[in-house]
Parts: C-alpha cells; sequence; structure tokens
C-alpha cells in the first residue's frame, strides 16, 4: 500500500532504500532478509522502468518489439467490457477486476494475471489494458505501467519466456489456496467451497445448488475455454515470431 504514495511523490524511494537496508543490517532473521531483498528489487525494477521510458518514451503506445505491430488481435468490444467489469466467469480475474473498480488498488500477482488473460485470452490489445490502469489505478506510474504491459504481453525489455500464459485458476488455487480474495470481491461465490471456487464451472450441480450458484445466471459462464485460449495465443505468438 506504498505505491500510491510514491507514485504521488509523497515518500522518497531513496529513503525507503535506505531505511530497508538499515533494519536489514539491524536484523539477523535469513528469511526477514529475503523479504527484504525482494522488497529492494522491486525498487530497483521501477527504476529500470523509468530507463526505459527516458529512451525509448514511446513505448506508452508503441511495442518495442516492432514485429508486435503487427500482431493478429482478436478480441471483441464486448469482451473487453466484460473484463473491465469482472465478468469474466473467472473467479480470481473477476475479483482482481472489482477490487480495482472499488479500491483503485490490485495485488501485484493479481495485475499479472488479469493482464495476461486481457492480451493473451483474450487477444485483445495491450494498449487498452493501459487505458483502463490508468484510469483506475492510485499508483499508477506512466513508466510502471508501460512496461508491465509490454512485458505481460512480451513485446518489451525483458520479457521471457514472451508466450507465458498465467493460468487464472492454478493462479489462485498456488496463492489463495481457501478462495478468501476471491470470496471477497466475488460475492456471488462466497458459499462455494475450495476447491470448486477455483473453477466453479467444474462443481458438481448439486455442490452448486447448495451454494446458489446458477452457471451462467448468477455468476457468468468463463468467457473463453482456457485450453482453446492459450492454443489459439500460442498460434499468434508463434505468427509474430516468424516475423
Amino acid at each position: 500500500m506504498l505505491a500510491p504514495y510514491i507514485a504521488a511523490g509523497n515518500i522518497s524511494v531513496k529513503a525507503m532504500w535506505h531505511s530497508a537496508k538499515r533494519v536489514y543490517e539491524e536484523t539477523p532473521e535469513i528469511e526477514f532478509h529475503r523479504s527484504i531483498d525482494t522488497f529492494l528489487k522491486q525498487l530497483i525494477w521501477r527504476d529500470f522502468a523509468y530507463h526505459q521510458l527516458i529512451h525509448y518514451p514511446d513505448i506508452i503506445q508503441i511495442p518495442l518489439r516492432k514485429q508486435f505491430a503487427d500482431f493478429p488481435w482478436q478480441g471483441t468490444d464486448e469482451q473487453l467490457v466484460k473484463w473491465k467489469r469482472g465478468q469474466t466467469g473467472y473467479p480470481l480475474v473477476d475479483a482482481g477486476m472489482r477490487e480495482l473498480w472499488e479500491t483503485g488498488m490490485m495485488h501485484n500477482r493479481v495485475r499479472m494475471v488479469t493482464a495476461s488473460f486481457l492480451v493473451k485470452h483474450l487477444l485483445i490489445p495491450w494498449g487498452e489494458g493501459y487505458g483502463w490502469f490508468k484510469n483506475t489505478l492510485l499508483d499508477f506510474d506512466t513508466a510502471n505501467n508501460a512496461m508491465g504491459w509490454q512485458w505481460i504481453t512480451g513485446c518489451g525489455i525483458d520479457c521471457a519466456p514472451y508466450f507465458r500464459v498465467f493460468n487464472p485458476f492454478l493462479q489462485s488455487e498456488k496463492f489463495d489456496p481457501d478462495g478468501e480474495y476471491i470470496r471477497k470481491w466475488v460475492p456471488e461465490l462466497s458459499s462455494l467451497q475450495a476447491p470448486y471456487i477455483h473453477r466453479p464451472w467444474e462443481a458438481p450441480i448439486t455442490v452448486l445448488e447448495e451454494a446458489g450458484i446458477q452457471i451462467g445466471e448468477t455468476y457468468p459462464s468463463p468467457i473463453v475455454d482456457h485450453a482453446t485460449a492459450r492454443k489459439r495465443a500460442l498460434q499468434a505468438y508463434q505468427e509474430v515470431k516468424g516475423k
């Protein structure tokens, strides 16, 4: 939750760096050291974004890897709206997009998953996501946002493997095994227990009825099939790679 204050210039990044280093030196626990190292790497990553923006000011609009200018986008306006409103039928994606709309914030892991879903599952141009995050994030930062979207799309610097497609329900099962995050932001699924809350369309009818859920009625069916969308995305990336 420091991010909005960093973006607004209320907190000195240099002061944060030196404070974290001081705590590192004063605390003997190895696990704590690893946590601080991760935090410091994020501050360096932020600087890396500014480095890119300074040298490539067009990254807010134009892919650094030029062959991506002809990427075969196929998504629709209707799908874009469902993504923005958290109505994709993928609980983790929907939870993240609803949290963003309600609070102006979203956890970094979920930012990656929702962004990957937009450009790789739906094949909607990353510029649409950049614009939506610009309009909704309290911690919006031009350099970070541009680098993040180009990284997740695979058209920027240091985007290896550029063809990686995040699996929304596996990410959910790994980082939110009990479904607490989903339960908070997608209340229509709050009565559904794990593991079904991660992929409600696979739950037995009796389980759904007991939870008061009707897929396609009280909660949307998946907007795309994951396996099909992944295959389509990889084909599109292979086409771009050929250029």
